[in-house]
């Protein structure tokens, strides 16, 4: 058994699937859901598929252990993906290890956040990732263990084992997975990767670290102009991190809502505008002990308001999900930047 941190071999004897799992929770390596046994030859077949990537990985923390190609395999083995999932994994890995990242502040925080993973581009379909309905929820095996191979990874590589290095108070299920595919195929504007100055062709991830979806339900409006005050109102909320005002958010638009806003002649520009001004918070909502821990922070009132983000494009705006006039809103930790790196072609 390759093991997943140090890259070494373990000899762990004969063990059916039962007994594996409970060494692997005695060693401090699980989630709590049941995992796959990272044999050598396994491990060995999922890092055959990056052979040719030979570019460093830094120090992840908070171990500063530096990664590896086996040790990313070994624990998307342990999550129960396919070989051919681990370019993407890697990608995610590479993004959360961006200074923008922060990836030391969200794995450390008392704060719900997870790992969000957007995957666009071409690979979604050849790797089956659901980017249409219940694209956030269970059923497909690409977004279930991809997001739980990085989170893994995290844990194991890393070492953000909860209640130790990680603090979060409540935690959130976002923390087992958080992965899904831009629904480009319903989307009435350029793909996201497209606008973030990646080519078309590119199979690219995005990582932000988020709270978990946010409902955005508006089944009476009829108008692009009504969905978008719908959901201004819901993201103009006096407790969310964004109060602080420094960091992206992200909406993810049902396809319905989507084809209803661009009728009405909404560009992701004035989409973004729109949100950011209806979505101010005036200072008589604003506990006052929040409003000057918001000001302590760098979020200052302009016009006795508080802006959510620190301009308008800083609002991530992307389409995902099935029929329904549903969309989302996801908060972001407080200090954290949304990170994009291509997917490798090896």
């Amino acid at each position: 058994m390759t093991d997943q941190t140090e890259n070494e071999v373990i000899e762990v004897g004969d063990l059916d699937p039962a007994q594996w799992n409970d060494f692997a929770i005695e060693q401090g390596w699980s989630d709590g859901l049941p995992l796959i046994m990272p044999t050598e030859s396994v491990v060995e077949r999922f890092a055959e598929i990056c052979r040719g990537d030979n570019e460093p990985f830094p120090p992840m923390s908070p171990r500063q252990v530096i990664p590896t190609i086996r040790g990313i395999a070994a624990n998307a083995v342990m999550a129960g993906c396919r070989a051919e999932y681990l370019p993407v994994i890697v990608a995610a890995v590479r993004a959360v290890l961006q200074p923008d990242y922060n990836l030391h502040g969200t794995l450390a925080t008392t704060h719900s956040c997870a790992p969000m993973m957007i995957v666009s581009g071409p690979l979604r379909k050849t790797l089956d990732i659901n980017c249409g309905s219940n694209c956030f929820g269970q059923g497909a095996r690409a977004n279930a263990t991809i997001g739980r191979a990085l989170q893994l990874t995290l844990m194991n590589i890393g070492g953000a084992t909860p209640g130790e290095m990680d603090r979060a108070t409540q935690g959130s299920p976002a923390k087992y997975s958080f992965c899904f595919g831009e629904n480009e195929e319903d989307s009435p504007w350029e793909p996201y990767h497209v606008r973030r100055g990646f080519d078309a062709t590119d199979s690219v991830v995005t990582m932000l670290a988020c709270e978990p979806p946010h409902n955005l339900n508006d089944h009476a409006s009829t108008s692009g102009d009504a969905i978008l005050t719908t959901i201004a109102g819901t993201i103009s909320q006096t407790g969310v991190n964004v109060i602080r005002g420094s960091c992206p958010y992200v909406i993810a638009l049902g396809p319905e809502h989507a084809q209803t806003i661009d009728r009405d002649g909404w560009s992701i520009p004035d989409i973004q505008q729109k949100l950011y001004e209806d979505s101010k918070i005036h200072y008589s909502r604003v506990a006052s002990e929040q409003l000057l821990y918001a000001g302590e922070r760098g979020n200052r009132l302009v016009n006795d308001h508080l802006y959510l983000s620190a301009s308008p494009e800083r609002i991530q705006i992307l389409v995902a999900g099935g029929p329904g006039k549903h969309s989302a809103f996801i908060p972001t930790f407080s200090t954290t930047q949304e990170c994009s790196v291509r997917v490798s072609n090896f």
